[in-house]
Parts: structure tokens; C-alpha cells; sequence
């Protein structure tokens, strides 16, 4: 009977001899090409050179990846190279280190103690199981690394399937994504202009930029990193009416701090908005004198304003106005304009002003891109959410077919700005 051909990636015994001073450890390997080979290593004792050997043969090249995978390598022999390819991915450095710390916290810690052969279906399924009664966002995002992580796996045959495959839906509990009412929108402009007013405070008077950043989200329905990301050159003050263009938005990381970056959250960010009067206001107020390449909302430095602090000042507002137990954020701003544009264009025409891909992947390959500018939107958001004289009619009507979905996208959108 022919002796069994030995795995690739396994190696034989180990032969161990003193010469002189030196020790010898030696042993023959089957790299991922198929070819075995002779590996030897000399150390001063027989204990540093079996040590030498293994870790030489633990990490041996493998041939057009970083490290052979076997099914039985151990889960965070998978982490490692698939992070060490994850950083030669084009994707945006925000993502990489959410995926880097999602891994971390949450999937690392439940298999680094299993070999892929080890992980089946039954422990994929109780992990999200544990994970989802967490929270449903958290499953979701462990659900998609451990697709990637074994995606990878089976791409370097490492193992033939992917138990994350068998594992039943996660259930996404349903809400109904709330738009800001005029009354809260009006107590929240009160606040902001009376912040920090009064005679006597101390430090610094405030700039009155959160106050302006809330006016332009609302006429924009962005992000409010790419509000933040906004600059002189971005700005296109024409005679009918102002348009901005979407080009990038602030991140924030950490050992970084607050920059901007020249790209939104996807393709289908980049976009030209048509901004109604009332926010047009503040963005020919705030470019006056500025240099067309520093964002038009910035430090005492000039760089960009943290998300972080704006949040935060944003919540001092909400407890001014008396909406501090509200749930109201930033992101309710971005709702608000979504559900005005849905119900007066409707759900597609809200999709498109939001930048997202539902309506862009038909225009980005199969249609031509219509470079006019429809003013509609505007005109919908000037007419209902303008500080002098709102009209309400549009927020007191029934949704609009597919509104719910527009705005539950819009509500789950991560915010670019967020501190990783």
C-alpha cells in the first residue's frame, strides 16, 4: 500500500543533533505549491532549535498568499492574514478600522479558541443568536465579517463551505423612522440662537456654526460629515438658485482627530444638491473672505470641526429647547428632508437627493447622467421648513408609497463622521 501523500502545509518529525556549540533542528515540509522541502535551523540548545523550526514552518511563504490555511489552522491564524489583506483593499480608512474593531470586540473573542474545521453551522448560529439579543445591528454587522472572514477562507481553500450560510435570518425589528415637526423645529432654532447668550458666562462666546450647520442639514437633508466637509469651492452661487456639490465628508479617528476626507460614504454621495434660500443664507454669510479650499465650518485652526463636538453641542441645545428626552439627533434632520421631497416628489426622487445607490446603480450603467439640476426639492424644502412663515402641509400628509423604506435606509445610513 503506497504511503499517504503528505498534506500541504504539514510538516514530519522533527530531527534534533548537536554539532559542537550548535544544535540542529531539521525537518521536511510540503509548501502550497505542492513541492516538499528540507527546512533546517541551528540554535545554541535542542529547546531553542525545535522552537526556531516550528515557528520557521509555521510561517513559511506561501506561494502568492501571506500564510497557508488549512481547516486546521486556528481562527486567528484567519484573522490575521485576512486583516493583513484588508488593508491592501480600496476601501475608505473609516471602514477598515470598523471592520478592524468589530472583529476585535465582538467575533475574534467567541471562535480564537477553534480551528476553522471546528466551526460549524450550530456555533455560527448560537453566536449571531447571542449577538442579536444584544442588539440587531451588532448581529448584522458579525454576520457580515464572518461572511468576509469565510469568504476568504474558501477563496484560499481552507475550508470547502461556509457555515455561516445555514444560519436562520436575523430578524431586523421593525420602527417607523421619525421626522422632526415643525414646533420641534422651531424650538430647537429658539435654543440655538439664545445658546451661551446671557452676560457672565464663562469662556469663550459661541460662533453660532452648530446653529448654522443645523440650518444647512435641514436644507440639504446630508450627512452631517459631508455638511462639515463642505468648502468654498464646493459652493456654486448661480443666479436662479445655489447648488452644492457632495465631494467628500469628516472623519474622525482616533490618534487622528477631525479631517476631511475627499470622498463621501459611497459613489453614489457624489452629487450636486440644490439648496433652498434659508440655507443658501448661511453659506454666503459663512464663505465671505475664506480661502476656496478649507471647509467653510472649522476650528479656530481653520481645520474641520469634530463631529464629536458638534454632536455635543447639539445635545446641549436639545436640553435648552426641552427636547433632551426626545431621541432627537442630527441624523432626525436628514429624515426631515427625506419625508418632505417623499411626499412631494416622491419615494424615488428622495432616494436620488439622499445620494443613495437605489436609484444610482440604474442611472450609473444603463442610463446617462442627467447633469441638469431639478430645483423641485428646494422649492419643496424652502416652502416647509423656511424659519419665516413654514408650511406644514407636506409633513401632515399620508407617506408616500415607499416612503418607510427611504427613510429606514436613511435612518440606518452610518454617519461618516462618527469616531471610530
Amino acid at each position: 500500500m503506497a504511503r499517504p501523500r503528505t498534506p500541504v502545509g504539514a510538516y514530519g518529525s522533527i530531527a534534533v543533533r548537536r554539532r559542537g556549540e550548535r544544535t540542529t533542528a531539521e525537518a521536511r515540509i510540503r509548501d502550497a505549491d505542492g513541492r516538499v522541502r528540507h527546512v533546517r535551523v541551528t540554535a545554541r540548545t535542542a529547546a531553542q532549535a525545535r522552537l526556531v523550526l516550528k515557528e520557521r514552518l509555521l510561517n513559511r511563504p506561501a506561494f502568492g498568499s501571506t500564510r497557508v490555511l488549512i481547516p486546521q489552522s486556528s481562527f486567528t491564524d484567519l484573522v490575521e492574514v485576512w486583516l493583513a489583506d484588508l488593508d491592501l483593499q480600496p476601501l475608505t480608512e473609516g471602514t477598515k478600522q470598523n471592520y478592524r474593531d468589530q472583529v476585535r470586540l465582538h467575533v475574534l473573542p467567541a471562535f480564537e479558541h477553534y480551528t476553522l474545521a471546528e466551526i460549524t453551522t450550530g456555533r455560527a448560529e448560537w453566536f449571531l443568536k447571542s449577538q442579536a439579543a444584544i442588539s440587531s445591528s451588532r448581529a448584522r454587522q458579525s454576520r457580515t465579517l464572518l461572511n468576509l472572514l469565510f469568504g476568504f477562507a474558501m477563496r484560499h481553500d481552507a475550508v470547502s463551505r461556509n457555515p455561516v450560510a445555514g444560519t436562520s435570518p436575523l430578524r431586523h425589528p421593525k420602527s417607523q423612522p421619525k421626522a422632526l415637526t415643525l414646533e420641534q423645529i422651531a424650538a430647537i432654532r429658539l435654543a440655538a440662537a439664545n445658546w451661551r447668550t446671557q452676560p457672565g458666562l464663562p469662556g469663550p462666546k459661541p460662533d453660532g456654526q452648530v446653529r448654522d450647520i443645523i440650518e444647512v442639514l435641514l436644507g440639504t437633508a446630508m450627512r452631517t460629515g459631508e455638511v462639515l466637509a463642505i468648502r468654498p469651492c464646493d459652493v456654486d452661487d448661480r443666479p436662479t438658485r445655489m447648488v452644492v456639490a457632495v465631494t467628500g465628508t469628516v472623519v474622525q479617528r482616533k490618534g487622528k482627530g477631525a479631517f476631511r476626507q475627499d470622498r463621501p460614504k459611497s459613489e453614489a454621495s457624489i452629487r450636486w444638491i440644490p439648496v433652498p434660500e434659508f440655507a443658501a443664507m448661511v453659506l454666503r454669510r459663512r464663505i465671505v473672505g475664506l480661502d476656496e479650499t478649507r471647509t467653510i465650518f472649522a476650528n479656530r485652526k481653520g481645520d474641520p470641526l469634530s463631529p464629536y463636538n458638534v454632536r455635543r453641542t447639539f445635545r446641549d441645545l436639545l436640553i435648552e429647547a426641552g427636547l433632551a428626552d426626545s431621541g432627537i439627533s442630527l441624523r432626525w434632520y436628514r429624515r426631515t428632508g427625506a419625508t418632505v421631497i417623499a411626499r412631494g416628489m416622491g419615494s424615488d426622487a428622495a432616494a436620488a437627493f439622499l445620494g443613495h445607490s437605489s436609484t444610482a446603480i440604474t442611472e450609473g450603467h444603463y442610463i446617462e447622467r442627467d447633469r441638469t439640476l431639478d430645483p423641485t426639492p428646494a422649492t419643496h424644502l424652502e416652502r416647509t421648513l423656511r424659519p419665516d412663515r413654514p408650511d406644514g402641509a407636506l409633513l401632515t400628509m399620508a407617506p408616500a408609497e415607499g416612503e418607510d423604506e427611504v427613510l429606514a435606509i436613511a435612518d440606518d445610513d452610518p454617519d461618516a463622521g462618527a469616531v471610530a
